[in-house]
């Protein structure tokens, strides 16, 4: 992964977007010698929230599941039945 200093970014936004839209790869941005953002791509961010709303899900399911809030299969479909009704 490619690492700039905020300076550069300062200097050379045009340019570091430019890149960061053409190859796709983030770019690390430190700031007196430490990690401080990540410059990327609209589309790999949008990706990234997807993906990290589908394992929040993912996690609040198995929560469920180990608090005994979880039902069957035959229990849910009996609970949405009556729901439509």
């Amino acid at each position: 992964m490619r690492t700039e200093l905020v300076t550069t970014l300062k200097r050379q936004a045009t340019d570091l977007l430019a890149d960061v839209e053409r190859d796709r790869e983030p770019i690390l941005i430190t700031q007196h010698g430490l990690p401080s953002a990540y410059l990327v791509d609209v589309e790999t961010y949008e990706t990234l929230l997807s993906r990290m709303a589908v394992l929040e899900g993912i996690a609040r399911g198995e929560q469920a599941v180990a608090e005994g809030r979880a039902v069957t299969h035959p229990q849910a479909r009996d609970r949405l039945a009556r729901w439509l009704k």
